[in-house]
């Protein structure tokens, strides 16, 4: 009576979050992506959003992932190709739709090889397993997954051991070896206890009791299911509350414990309103079914069997399916109907005829392609000797003349590359001291800003310290009519004016926050500090600032181009607003800066003209950063400024 859960595919791009913080960083996404540019960041973020919705729900997943694949292919960008391949396989694959899943798994299969990217092998070769397992050619999956492991075990990819052996455990119990099964369940087990993967720990309990259930090893299975149901109650985790609960009522029913069975489908019953899991209903209703059939609570188990095989069909879950027609003919044999009891053994023998003749339909289908493919392929390798045949003799004429040619062309070419050569290295070593160049100007003017604002902090700030002070003193020992006071009022209110004006000063020059706290904390309180002034309504977003490191010269650079650029707005853009957005990317290494504003904008080719100070400054800390810029900009649409930066 007891089935294995089988949901198991590589998760590609993030780990399992809680609820409140997967809301808030999808709204967050979201927002990101209004104001995205048609570029791999938008793709980027196109993926991150899909992921939050990749086992919740699909059709959004898809929208998203559709997405990203069309602006891929229009902006002709194959950087994203294995993951947007992955969200593919993923969604056919929890839509029962195997067939495209496995199309999907196959072509990240020749990506990976493509690149001898190993550990991107891995993971495909894991969901390739996953896929196989559900068109019952295990002999495919045992040989995918047990590749896997050995490629994570040679890449050290060990974050990737607590899925990857539940895959195999989840093999090895399709191919009825539950001896194997328990031996990899166990290892997804403690794998998941090391690299805090709570998933990998309750599928490896949930895989663990259904080999022992196998085994007619009852009790061990009941403990193991407990566990599980434990464990996922401090995780809060629903899915595998309800799996845990389903397999100690069929654990339950077997064993004949009818008051245990009573409690945990009273349990499940609860349980199973907070799950929208349509697959796993049709299972609930079944296990309900067997409490009540125990109770022999005939009319009521009858609606609960009518119910999940109306689900079970709907949905096309045929193992689920199976475990109600074998619930009915029990149902049926119990009142001491032996016919229809004997129609329901019927039904469940036909639908496992029926499941297996689809696997091997499957199977024929794809020798019969590849039997096409290789038949066409020998036929266009005839043609193609047919052909060479008959242009070997106008070869054998012509090949004199192309010698000779041949020989005048690549004594040309090699004068034409030598020359080239030379002019490339030439320009490398002016670029190179052209940067050089930069970087010392640029690391002279912040060591002159650092000792200025020293200079303005410690010694100016100082001494207008101490006059005030001691203006203050001589004022309580002073004499004086009140126009007086009022005077030396003034000049006190002068003088504070003053020490406010040489510390804001002296903190533009070099701000403290910038050494101190880092960029993001830098720009953000620069943002804040122009938005307080009043002089334009200025706003700022960060995504990632927290998880990447940025080198302090970098990071003071970059805070000067937003300084200049935001300074651009104010003066020049006549804007009332401004937006500064940085998006750090983890994996790739990526920084990329946007400053938009709404101001009257201008025509970017007049800055090839440019003499201004302030764009020169700009466009020399970019080149020292060795980074890209985009500007969009037109008269009366305002301009946007997006830097991409390698750190």
């Amino acid at each position: 009576m007891k089935k294995l859960l089988l949901y198991i595919i590589t998760v590609m791009f993030f780990g399992f979050n809680g609820v409140a913080q997967t809301v808030s960083k999808k709204d967050s996404l979201i927002h990101a992506l209004q104001s995205a540019k048609e570029d791999t960041s938008r793709i980027r973020l196109l993926l991150n959003i899909q992921n939050l919705y990749s086992t919740k729900n699909y059709d959004s997943s898809y929208y998203y992932l559709d997405e990203a694949n069309k602006l891929a292919r229009k902006i002709k960008s194959d950087k994203f190709d294995f993951y947007i391949n992955v969200g593919f396989a993923e969604y056919y694959y929890y839509n029962n739709d195997y067939k495209k899943s496995l199309e999907y798994a196959l072509k990240n299969k020749d990506l990976a090889e493509k690149e001898n990217d190993m550990k991107l092998l891995a993971k495909s070769y894991n969901n390739l397993s996953a896929i196989y397992n559900h068109f019952g050619q295990y002999k495919s999956a045992i040989d995918c997954i047990l590749k896997c492991l050995d490629i994570s075990e040679k890449t050290k990819d060990s974050l990737s051991f607590p899925i990857r052996n539940l895959t195999a455990s989840n093999t090895y119990f399709n191919l009825k070896q539950f001896d194997q099964s328990i031996i990899y369940a166990g290892k997804a087990i403690e794998f998941g206890k090391t690299f805090n993967n709570p998933f990998a720990i309750m599928m490896g309990l949930n895989n663990l009791s259904a080999s022992y259930s196998q085994l007619n090893m009852l009790d061990s299975s009941t403990s193991i299911s407990k566990r599980q149901l434990e464990f996922a109650k401090q995780q809060e985790d629903i899915v595998n509350i309800n799996y845990a609960l389903l397999n100690l009522c069929y654990d339950n029913f077997r064993s004949g414990n009818i008051k245990a069975l009573e409690n945990y489908a009273k349990e499940l019953s609860e349980y199973a309103k907070k799950l929208p899991d349509r697959q796993t209903s049709a299972e609930t209703h079944n296990a309900l079914a067997l409490s009540l059939i125990s109770q022999q609570k005939y009319t009521l188990a009858k609606a609960e069997l009518d119910s999940g095989v109306n689900i079970a069909q709907k949905e096309i879950n045929a193992d689920a399916l199976g475990n109600l027609y074998r619930s009915y003919s029990i149902f049926y044999y119990m009142q001491g109907k032996i016919k229809e009891g004997g129609n329901y053994s019927f039904k469940y023998d036909s639908l496992i005829s029926t499941t297996n003749l689809k696997e091997l339909n499957f199977y024929t289908e794809e020798l019969e392609t590849k039997y096409s493919v290789e038949k066409k392929e020998e036929q266009i390798k005839t043609q193609q000797s047919v052909i060479r045949q008959k242009n070997m003799l106008n070869y054998v004429f012509s090949i004199s003349a192309i010698i000779l040619l041949i020989a005048l062309i690549l004594a040309w070419r090699n004068y034409k590359i030598r020359r080239k050569i030379q002019q490339q290295r030439i320009t490398e070593l002016e670029t190179e001291k052209q940067l050089a160049a930069t970087e010392a100007v640029l690391k002279g003017e912040e060591q002159e800003r650092t000792r200025l604002a020293k200079d303005l902090h410690d010694g100016l700030g100082g001494m207008l310290s101490g006059i005030k002070h001691s203006l203050s003193n001589m004022k309580e020992n002073l004499i004086m009519t009140p126009d007086n006071a009022r005077a030396f009022e003034r000049s006190i209110d002068m003088l504070d004016s003053s020490i406010r004006e040489m510390r804001r000063v002296a903190h533009n020059m070099m701000p403290e926050v910038l050494v101190r706290y880092g960029l993001n904390t830098a720009l953000k309180e620069f943002c804040n500090e122009i938005d307080r002034s009043g002089v334009i309504n200025t706003s700022y977003q960060a995504i990632g600032m927290d998880k990447i490191e940025i080198e302090q010269t970098i990071a003071i650079t970059i805070y000067r181009i937003v300084q200049e650029l935001v300074n651009n707005s104010i003066k020049h853009a006549a804007a009332k607003n401004v937006l500064v957005q940085v998006h750090a990317a983890e994996q790739e290494k990526l920084l990329t800066v946007t400053v938009e504003d709404d101001g009257k904008g201008f025509d970017t080719t007049a800055l090839k003209q440019s003499s201004g100070i302030g764009w020169s400054n700009i466009q020399n800390r970019i080149e020292f950063l060795k980074g890209k810029v985009d500007i969009v900009s037109s008269p009366g649409k305002g301009s946007s400024v997006l830097i991409e930066i390698n750190v």
